[in-house]
């Protein structure tokens, strides 16, 4: 992959436009916006600069597993890939339900009872066939649906600067937000800003890895926050009321400002983004069973690659699983989500620091700064991921409090190691001689 599909992919790992920042608004456009412009200098720069200096020094296949195993041993990094794979079964099945729901709107009939499921495996299968053509297949391809998703999104600036010119005043940009509703809109802008590491896992099949990676960080990272803020800024300026705010509501909003086609083409934009992040996300979270399978941590069958480079065997075992996943019927909720990612992001920043200290001298391209400085900007998100912790402490998955969930499951990755460590030892050939 080149400079601009890295660029693309990057943007669909993490963000996928501004759907799912309506919640934000709960919070009023003030805050809101305030968050979305600070929360990138705490959240998003620092995991982008870490993950500039790592994938620059050390740009293998497997990112963060890789740095994680090479500063903390196998057992640390084979818990940094568990975590990231888990996390992918809550997060995976909710793109394909999401192609569908915005599908449903354009035509309910595709969409009715065994219809919807049939569509969504329909995505799968379609990304399947993408990813095997090879990254820079998926990233030029996030370039091209990238460009078709945010287009609907100028127009609607644009038409909401028009009604904003005509306004006598701009009230809306001083409306209140829900009371107490600031932790939900730090969570909700929090998710919205994470996923910065998946586009690590894919090293050796980007051009030029120690060069692109910083530049490619840095600039999706800028890019995200102009694609979240320009458009809620826009509509203060229009004078929406942030109440009328609510996921999914963009294509309303769209509707009422200008009619129903550019509603039509906002919905059709949150198919695109269904298609777009997963298909990004497959090529990223596949590359993980492919190097514990080179490093003997899982059958050798996962490593197993067809004429483009791609883990095949790797792509159809995580696709399977994710469509098994689609039966259940349950929500997606953020903190659990940022319980697994965050778990696993700490564990990146101690391995940047522990290669700082360790291995000095290891060639870096790229630096985030001085130690003292790699430290400063390692304790910004590990201070959010507390707090995030510590204010969702009462969300629940069906009868389960979310973070007694998150803590069961990452809870399962050393009994993982131990199985998978003895399976390794019993199917090692005996050595004979010394030989």
């Amino acid at each position: 992959m080149r400079l601009l599909p890295l660029m693309a992919a990057t943007f669909f790992m993490v963000s996928g436009g501004p759907y799912g920042i309506e919640d934000i608004l709960e919070a009023g456009y003030r805050n809101g916006l305030i968050l979305l412009l600070v929360l990138p200098l705490l959240w998003s720069l620092p995991t982008a600069l870490m993950i500039g200096e790592l994938a620059s020094a050390l740009p293998e296949d497997g990112g963060f597993y890789v740095w994680v195993r090479r500063a903390m041993g196998p057992f640390w990094g084979y818990q940094e890939a568990w975590l990231s794979l888990a996390a992918s079964i809550f997060d995976m099945a909710v793109y394909p339900t999401l192609f569908v729901l915005y599908l449903g709107q354009l035509a309910p009939a595709w969409t009715a009872g065994w219809h919807g499921t049939a569509c969504e495996l329909g995505l799968i299968a379609v990304c399947c066939a993408w990813n095997l053509m090879g990254a820079p297949a998926v990233g030029d391809g996030s370039v091209a649906l990238s460009a078709l998703l945010l287009a609907p999104f100028a127009i609607v600036v644009a038409v909401a600067a028009w009604h904003g010119a005509h306004l006598a005043s701009h009230g809306a940009w001083a409306a209140g937000g829900v009371k107490g509703s600031l932790s939900t809109a730090l969570l909700v802008a929090m998710w919205n800003y994470m996923g910065w590491d998946n586009a690590s896992t894919v090293a050796r099949e980007v051009e030029n890895p120690q060069r692109n990676y910083p530049r490619a960080m840095l600039v999706a990272a800028f890019s995200t926050v102009l694609i979240y803020v320009i458009p809620l800024a826009a509509m203060a300026w229009a004078g929406v009321a942030p109440a009328r705010f609510q996921t999914g509501s963009w294509a309303a909003v769209a509707s009422a400002m200008a009619g129903g086609w550019l509603g039509v083409a906002i919905v059709a934009g949150g198919m695109i983004m269904g298609v777009g992040m997963f298909n990004a996300l497959m090529m990223s979270y596949a590359r993980l069973p492919m190097v514990l399978a080179e490093d003997g941590m899982l059958p050798a069958a996962l490593a197993r690659k067809n004429r483009h480079g791609v883990p095949w065997v790797a792509v159809l075992a995580c696709a399977v699983g994710w469509g098994l996943a689609l039966q259940f019927s349950f929500e997606r909720l953020i903190s659990l989500d940022i319980i697994l990612y965050g778990a696993s992001l700490i564990l990146e920043f101690l391995a940047l620091l522990i290669l700082r200290v360790r291995e000095p001298e290891l060639e870096r391209p790229f630096r985030a700064g001085s130690l003292a400085f790699a430290g400063l900007i390692s304790a910004a998100p590990t201070l959010l991921l507390v707090y995030a912790a510590w204010v969702s402490r009462d969300e629940r998955m069906g009868h389960m409090p979310a973070l007694l969930l998150g803590a069961l499951i990452a809870g399962v990755g050393p009994l993982l190691f131990l199985v998978s460590r003895t399976l390794r030892k019993r199917t090692s050939p005996v050595l004979v001689g010394g030989n």
